[in-house]
């Protein structure tokens, strides 16, 4: 990094932060020194060492045989060495280079100090994603998950060969896998769960608590997280993977003198930071979609982890992720897949699935499994292994709190509001409108510049897109683009962004964005208004103000933009469509099309439209599914002038009967 993004990121920080910091810095350098010294880097174990929460046999009895089929397909693909991690197809998983970026062929340097190495520099290491990701170690719980359930040992030798390999391959505070707690945290629930699935095989106590390379590593990891954590305004979702992954070593590997006080220090800042990251809600803070998802997993892989060692959970955890489950049951659509709002990067807590598991429905029938569902909740499918194997480390199903007696549409203090047709209706036309804050804590790491945009969908079909994330190191014009005003479905003004980016992970101007209007209107026609201040600057004022109308009757939806300001400002407005739209553009009017089904957008008239599809200098008109993947999809960006006296701008999308 140059030395003007530390000055932006010190600008970001309070002094307690730098305070604490200092402090985490000194270690680091302390533990630079000491890295030769095999008696300051020894661990102590206890004797007597045993494996305590094993999984009933009724766990693995409950597991549908679609569940078990999918997962021993997808084992099957690990053991011919076949994997892909974000878009790249790999086929060396027999015996893994862990220091190889398969993207570019880059090394990362194996023997050097982890805090040495500049990790974000992809010309130092590669694609530092491509390198953590297989080492999460999630496709070790999926050949684990394999043996559990068919009691073939090929799955466990393979599983034991992956993890004496990295263990030699990446000692303590030694290359890029020592660099970064979420990390670490996943990791060691990685471990434990394949310690527990592995718990009928003959070499599991000879692979893990009977042996000293493994006790090292654990003992070293949870040290790690122990005095290395995420502090102040990095304190996100990567705090709850520290923490999260912490308690559940302190619980299921509690071999260590220094367990107990592991895990009662994990178990509070675990309940701390999980509510400092999660609305009243129950949304994520990141406003991050895919980040409520893993930090839910993470947390209910952290709870019934220290439920099933008999540790008392705090009323409060469990408080918090039942009333994250009900949120996810609120907004996702008929599909079952919430927004896509922010940024994300497939990140899982843990993975005891085969390909081909729908992550959102998975997570709601764990909800319902451990809390109860709601009389409003969608309908799940069952056929997930993580459900049943979660559920049995649990003493019960807590349920006795006030929850929503409906469905909620609004959510004010995440400024997420829900549009849709009718339950149980056909053609569901459903529409998040985002009037929220502008992310998490004063870099709000995960948030893209977005104020008051719209995403829309038919049946679970994206019309109007939010075009996702694509990447995060390597690539900044497509970093830029895909968190850019421009890459989503509002207003651009002169040329800018609302909020202003300091870096690929940071902001150093939010705008503020306040909902005037969320009204459901059962029945009949919802209604939302909201507006920002991020074009407003010194003197001179620029408010964007947005309504939506869903009129349930007629099917069709109306965005009225207007700028509230005394000068008039060039502005682009962009819809993105989804991947599976087509459209025809003619003058203001775009036919919509997709699987038998149309649409009509009527544009405003006083802007000029043109129509682009995977434009690279710059970037337009780019759809990303999954992290790593782009695709090119169809985007309508009108140019013209808004504010000072000009007419509002008035977009109506009309679907079919």
């Amino acid at each position: 990094m140059r030395p003007t993004w530390y000055l932006r990121r010190l600008s970001r920080m309070g002094p307690r932060e730098v305070a604490a910091r200092a402090v985490v810095a000194a270690r680091v350098h302390r533990w630079r020194r000491v890295l030769h010294d095999t008696g300051a880097m020894n661990a102590v174990w206890l004797p007597g060492r045993r494996f305590k929460p094993v999984l009933p046999d009724q766990a693995l009895a409950a597991v549908t045989p679609a569940a078990r089929e999918r997962l021993v397909a997808t084992a099957d693909e690990l053991m011919a060495g076949r994997a892909e991690y974000f878009g790249i197809v790999r086929e060396d998983m027999v015996a893994p280079d862990w220091s190889r970026d398969p993207r570019t062929g880059r090394h990362a340097p194996t023997d050097r100090y982890a805090f040495d190495i500049p990790y974000r520099d992809e010309h130092a290491v590669g694609d530092i994603k491509q390198l953590w990701e297989p080492s999460r170690h999630q496709h070790l719980t999926v050949l684990a998950a394999a043996f559990a359930l068919t009691g073939d040992e090929r799955y466990a030798d393979r599983v034991a060969e992956h993890l004496r390999s990295w263990w030699a391959g990446n000692p303590p505070l030694r290359g890029v896998h020592w660099v970064s707690g979420i990390e670490l945290g996943i990791r060691l629930i990685s471990w434990v769960w394949v310690r527990r699935l592995l718990d009928r095989w003959s070499g599991a106590a000879e692979l893990f608590e009977d042996n000293p390379v493994a006790l090292h590593q654990i003992w070293h990891h949870q040290r790690w997280l122990a005095s290395l954590g995420s502090l102040g305004s990095s304190a996100n979702n990567h705090v709850i993977a520290e923490t999260a992954g912490q308690l559940v070593a302190a619980c299921a590997f509690d071999w260590f003198p220094e367990s107990p006080s592991w895990r009662s220090s994990a178990l509070r800042q675990f309940d701390e930071h999980l509510h400092h990251n999660t609305f009243a809600s129950g949304l994520n803070r990141e406003l991050a979609t895919e980040y409520h998802g893993l930090v839910l997993e993470l947390g209910l892989a952290a709870a019934v982890e220290a439920d099933a060692a008999g540790v008392r959970v705090p009323d409060t955890t469990w408080l918090v992720l039942m009333r994250m489950c009900d949120t996810l049951a609120s907004i996702v659509d008929v599909e079952l897949n919430p927004p896509r709002q922010g940024d994300a990067d497939d990140g899982h807590g843990l993975v005891v699935d085969g390909a081909g598991v729908r992550r959102w429905a998975s997570l709601l029938h764990t909800g319902d499994q451990l809390f109860g569902r709601q009389p409003w909740w969608p309908q799940v499918p069952v056929d997930d292994v993580r459900t049943p194997l979660v559920a049995a480390l649990s003493n019960g199903a807590r349920n006795d709190a006030v929850r929503p007696a409906a469905r909620p549409a609004h959510f004010a203090d995440a400024g997420m509001t829900i549009l849709r047709t009718g339950e149980g209706e056909p053609g569901e036309i459903w529409c998040r409108c985002d009037g929220g804050p502008h992310g998490f804590l004063s870099i709000a790491a995960h948030a893209h510049a977005d104020a008051l945009s719209v995403e829309v969908r038919h049946d679970g079909v994206d019309i109007l897109a939010d075009p996702g994330t694509y990447c995060y190191h390597g690539q900044p014009e497509w970093r830029a683009f895909f968190r850019s005003t421009i890459g989503h479905n509002t207003l651009e003004l002169d040329g800018r962004d609302q909020s202003q980016s300091g870096g690929p992970f940071m902001w150093t101007r939010h705008a503020n964005t306040n909902v005037l209007v969320a009204d459901a209107g059962k029945g009949g026609v919802a209604t939302w208004t909201a507006e920002h201040d991020g074009y407003s600057r010194g003197r001179e004022q620029a408010v964007h103000r947005r309504t939506v109308r869903l009129d349930r009757k007629a099917r069709e939806l109306e965005i009225h933009d207007e700028v509230l300001s005394p000068t008039t400002h060039v502005c682009r407005l962009a819809f993105h469509l989804g991947p599976r739209v087509t459209a025809v553009l003619d003058g203001s009017a775009a036919l919509l099309s997709w699987n038998d089904r149309t649409a009509v957008l009527e544009l405003p008239e006083d802007l000029a439209w043109n129509v682009h599809r995977g434009q690279e200098e710059p970037p337009l008109g780019w759809y990303s599914a999954d992290f790593g993947r782009r695709e090119p999809a169809t985007t309508l960006v009108g140019k013209g002038r808004a504010g000072g006296k000009t007419a509002p701008l008035v977009t109506m999308l009309r679907f079919d009967s």
